[in-house]
């Protein structure tokens, strides 16, 4: 169909004005709200993690994309929510204690959201109990740990050990990222996986699932 392709164009120039309509449009005609979602959105957003992961597309235009995609979600939520349509699965994310940097937290969530996944954010300086409490409460398949700082990382280690003592990490996947983050330092503190930055991430949250 033209116009879920014009759609995830739309999408990857982020005009969101134009994807707004071009979503309405589409529910008027018929389409049903997971092919939206899969042939427009994720479609779309699939080929801004490429052109992000070859230099082609910088921050700022992934940005752009990133508000075009949820001002089509905006229109297609209560859909999804009505023909109850199931995410590719829940992730959890959250920068850990101390950390007051979420810039590549929020990029990682961005691309996630784009390829369909559903997140919950906890957001910043994020105590691991909190942690440990969310995984209760949201019973996510992943749980995402971001830290900018060689002194914050260490909280990694103190989170992953909170939530193996209250006996749920068998219970979720924990991949962990940010700038002094290291494959090394993801296998010393027990994740599952590390992604050096948000495309990468996407890769390493497909491959969990999968396992």
């Amino acid at each position: 169909m033209k116009e879920l392709q014009e759609l995830a164009e739309q999408l990857i120039n982020g005009y969101s004005d134009h994807v707004a309509r071009l979503t309405q449009e589409l529910l008027d005609k018929g389409a049903t709200p997971q092919t939206i979602l899969n042939e427009g959105l994720v479609a779309g957003m699939t080929v801004v993690g490429e052109r992000m992961r070859s230099g082609e597309m910088y921050l700022p235009e992934v940005l752009q994309s990133a508000s075009a995609m949820h001002a089509s979600l905006k229109i297609l939520k209560p859909h999804l929510v009505r023909d109850g349509v199931e995410s590719r699965g829940k992730i959890l994310m959250g920068t850990v204690k101390g950390d007051m940097h979420d810039i590549g937290k929020n990029l990682v969530g961005i691309m996630l959201e784009g390829a369909g996944y559903e997140i919950v954010d906890l957001g910043l300086n994020v105590q691991a109990q909190k942690f440990v409490e969310a995984i209760q409460t949201h019973k996510p398949a992943i749980l995402g740990l971001s830290a900018m700082l060689t002194t914050t990382m260490l909280h990694m280690k103190t989170t992953i050990d909170a939530i193996t003592q209250a006996g749920v990490r068998a219970n979720v996947k924990i991949l962990v990222g940010g700038a002094p983050v290291s494959q090394k330092f993801a296998d010393e503190v027990g994740a599952d996986a590390y992604a050096r930055d948000a495309v990468k991430a996407v890769d390493k949250v497909k491959e969990l699932l999968a396992a």
